[in-house]
């Protein structure tokens, strides 16, 4: 019966205006509360209804528009996170000032308001407050109508010790001490009008960048003491893509400052929070001269989807939570754009390639979901955060943009924002947009890509002096159970000729479509560019062209499409895994760092899959190709070799040690290691991460030790997270104990610990021990982890590939459902039984 009843608030009461005033106590984990709301009743009432959990009412009343004060009581809703305000007599129509007194805790599970520790450079405990609302957990800081459609403006005030630091929205206008309390108020300015999951308070002892403008609003970076001098970058990046996205939308930053604040324990990567983002520290501090480019790209790109999320998600917000990918999927395009623009020499377009291949890969299963999907539970808003709303909704963005090109779909993004200022839209909304701009049919288009779960495998062959081009659903399991869908594809056709290179743009709406060709075709590709949303077969002829071509013609984003529609082809079963690894051999002149990533993505999964009979051919095989690369790219950095050349490096040095065991390549970098422990800047900092994975890989109890110990005094937070997640790759049945063992002693912070066993389920010799640990611990990191990190956590079953271990870990989610991420938990053991099924196929492969 409980599943029958109203997740959602009714109408007839709305807020205007909320007036928090809430004083933490971090000592006893406690917040004791305040708040007036001024809101409109549209129709008489006895009663209001609103969202409230984990938080304990002390006096409930109204104010009448005439003055009047209404004593009411609460009845809580736990099950519904609701409570019921009644009061003795009818509410009539009009405004009226509800008055709460409450208090709640300080929770450990990184959602609503929370207490996060730190130890200062003294070794000292030290605590702070932070929050986390979305989706749905501002109802655990103060009761309210925790919907996003909602919206109201909000004024806070905190009451904190002296000597800490308050941060919220919107800027300080008064900061008072309380005398003889040891404490001072800290009022902060009337927000924008806005959605609950926006609001923030920040409190601890912080220390902030000086200022720099963007407009009128001054942009800060804050973290806890001693880690000030990490923030430069973060900042730099921050001021650009704020002033960036000004000039995109043609619509100023809507709030009167921004700061960008870096929380010890975090359960995302980050929180737009109007004018208060924050940020796990690894996505923010940074140290520029130590960090790989990689990791300098995280922070850039983290810290542009926040400020992407000021306009898109902030200013104008999803209705409900079906329509996040309206927020999600714009802030995780705009970030690239951005970025892009920031350092082109990043190629950020390029390697969103790999990004958006993590997206085909889930969207292949049939467990999928379309972008857009039905929401009621909060519960399952929470499931919505993942690759699908991400990195799909933002590759079709992508394909729509290239589309009707960049200027045209500007003009109309500009539309729908300006149209849907400080209030809510849905996903009709931005396609009337769109098309009232361009004049073009956008919704017929989209409403195929973002309503329909799935893509096309467009099929290509030759027909005289023509091309057949034909879409049928990609599903990675041929179960004879797919179904017919159709998409209305924009195919992206580049032909090399006698006469150059032809470029046209086809839409594709019906089964199947045949285009003339010019006569004198040497070689096509159907998703030039690689912007499409879809993947491609080519039939024999057409692919022995394309693999002339390969290095020659074809642009790096489409050589990455080949060589990952290929490996995603031969994992469906739709053609041999003898010619994916055949089209690796011919990789040896292939420079770009996104089609090396996927090739080392797949042979991971290999790893994991093949026998061990068969794992010995297969590296002997990797070998040969990545020492053939390396020894081309050499293991020292040359003059005026780009960034991504200084990645690539260090990736194969990585693979050619772990995946293709290559004794000399593990002698040298334990060599390289050395002389790094003492002294960093005598090795090239992308290629450091490879050594830890080398040395992990290859080591022993002193290895361990050493790595246990710079993770417990890392100078910065990628150092951190480098060692800590290093531990998970040792191979020795001790030292595997001693890291599951790290996974739930406290040790590790519990943003971290789900991802560490994670690791250690991935780690071929580790799986069957990390299952084992996993199953008895289960009821522990319930308790211990944050709520959104088990399903995270959980990907790491499909590294256990066999069919034993697949039958017990279906039994076990049979009997131990995952709340929070049940589409997801449905992908993780299809992904799963995909590799199992993989490995009976391949079972005589590779066998000499």
């Amino acid at each position: 019966m409980s599943e029958q009843k109203p997740y959602r608030l009714p109408t007839t009461v709305t807020p205007e205006r909320y007036q928090i005033r809430l004083t933490p106590d971090l000592s006893a984990a406690r917040f004791a509360g305040e708040e007036k709301v001024l809101l409109q009743v549209h129709e008489p009432v006895r009663q209001i209804i609103l969202n409230a959990t984990e938080l304990e009412f002390h006096a409930v009343a109204i104010k009448s528009p005439s003055g009047n004060v209404i004593p009411g009581e609460a009845v809580l809703d736990t099950e519904n996170e609701q409570a019921t305000l009644k009061f003795s007599q009818e509410l009539n129509p009009g405004r009226w000032e509800l008055q709460l007194t409450f208090s709640g805790i300080l929770n450990d599970k990184l959602h609503g308001f929370y207490r996060s520790t730190y130890k200062d450079a003294n070794g000292k405990e030290k605590a702070l407050a932070s929050t986390q609302f979305e989706s749905t957990d501002a109802r655990r800081a103060f009761p309210c109508w925790d919907e996003p459609a909602f919206k109201a403006v909000f004024q806070v005030t905190l009451v904190i010790d002296d000597g800490l630091t308050a941060i919220s929205n919107a800027r300080v206008i008064s900061e008072t001490s309380l005398a003889g309390t040891g404490k001072k108020e800290v009022v902060f300015a009337d927000s924008m009008k806005m959605s609950t999951y926006l609001i923030a308070f920040i409190v601890g002892e912080f220390e902030a960048t000086e200022p720099v403008m963007v407009g009128t609003a001054p942009l800060r970076v804050w973290a806890v003491p001693g880690k000030r001098h990490l923030a430069k970058f973060a900042q730099e990046v921050g001021r650009f893509s704020l002033s960036y996205f000004s000039r995109y939308y043609d619509i100023a930053y809507p709030g009167d400052k921004l700061d960008l604040i870096a929380i010890p324990d975090f359960a995302s990567g980050a929180m737009e929070n109007l004018g208060a983002i924050t940020f796990r520290e690894t996505a923010l501090l940074v140290d520029e001269a130590k960090a790989t480019r990689a990791e300098l790209e995280r922070v850039a790109d983290v810290v542009s989807h926040e400020n992407a999320h000021m306009w898109f998600g902030d200013l104008v917000t999803m209705r409900w939570w079906n329509g996040l990918w309206l927020n999600e999927a714009f802030a995780t395009f705009m970030e690239m754009i951005a970025v892009d623009a920031w350092k082109p020499e990043w190629r950020r377009w390029d390697s969103f390639t790999v990004s958006r291949a993590a997206a085909m890969q889930v969207d292949g299963l049939k467990s999928t979901r379309a972008i857009e999907f039905p929401v009621e539970k909060p519960e399952e808003a929470a499931g919505m955060f993942d690759v699908l709303t991400y990195e799909k909704g933002a590759s079709v963005l992508r394909m729509l943009e290239q589309y009707l090109g960049a200027e045209a779909f500007r003009d109309g993004i500009r539309l729908y924002l300006r149209r849907h200022e400080y209030a809510n839209a849905e996903t009709t909304d931005l396609w009337d947009a769109l098309e009232d701009s361009t004049r073009q049919p956008v919704r017929p288009l989209m409403d195929s890509w973002i309503f329909q779960a799935g893509y096309p495998l467009i099929s290509v062959e030759r027909d005289g002096r023509g091309l057949i081009l034909s879409q049928s659903i990609f599903r990675y399991l041929q179960d004879g159970n797919t179904p017919e869908r159709k998409w209305h594809v924009p195919i992206f056709i580049r032909a090399g000729t006698k006469r150059g290179v032809v470029n046209r743009t086809i839409p594709l709406t019906d089964q199947t479509l045949r285009i003339e060709l010019p006569d004198d075709a040497d070689w096509l590709v159907v998703n030039a560019g690689g912007h499409g949303f879809y993947r491609a077969r080519y039939s024999p002829d057409l692919m022995a062209d394309l693999k002339q071509a390969l290095q020659t013609s074809l642009a790096a984003v489409e050589r990455f499409n080949l060589v990952n529609d290929a490996w995603a082809t031969a994992l469906a079963g739709l053609t041999p895994l003898s010619e994916y690894l055949n089209l690796i051999d011919l990789l040896r002149d292939e420079t770009d760092v996104n089609v090396w990533t996927s090739v080392i993505i797949s042979c991971h999964n290999l790893n994991r899959i093949l026998g061990e009979k068969q794992r010995d051919a297969f590296r002997g095989r990797v070998r040969a190709v990545f020492a053939a690369v390396l020894d081309r790219l050499t293991w020292s950095p040359r003059a005026g070799e780009s960034e991504l050349d200084r990645q690539l490096r260090g990736d194969l040095i990585g693979a050619l040690g772990t995946l293709a065991e290559d004794n000399a390549c593990q002698e040298r970098a334990r060599e390289l290691y050395a002389q790094y422990e003492k002294d960093p800047n005598l090795i090239e900092r992308n290629i450091v991460p490879a050594l830890l994975s080398i040395v992990a890989h290859t080591g022993a109890a002193a290895d361990y030790e050493k790595f246990y110990t710079k993770f417990k005094n890392a100078q910065t937070p990628q150092e951190e997270t480098r060692y800590l997640f290093a531990l998970a790759a040792f191979r020795h049945p001790d030292l595997i104990d001693r890291t599951l063992k790290l996974t739930v002693s406290g040790e590790v912070r519990t943003q971290n610990a789900p991802y560490l066993m994670r690791g250690i389920l991935l780690n071929r010799d580790a799986r069957e021990k990390a299952w084992s640990f996993m199953k008895l611990r289960w009821d522990h990191m319930l308790k211990q982890y944050p709520d959104n990190s088990i399903p995270r956590m959980c990907e790491g079953i499909i590294g256990l590939v066999t069919p034993q271990l697949e039958a017990d870990v279906r039994e076990f989610f049979a009997q131990h459902p995952v709340k929070q991420g049940a589409k997801q938990m449905e992908q993780h053991l299809e992904r799963l039984r995909i590799a199992v099924a993989c490995k009976e196929r391949w079972k005589d492969l590779l066998q000499e």
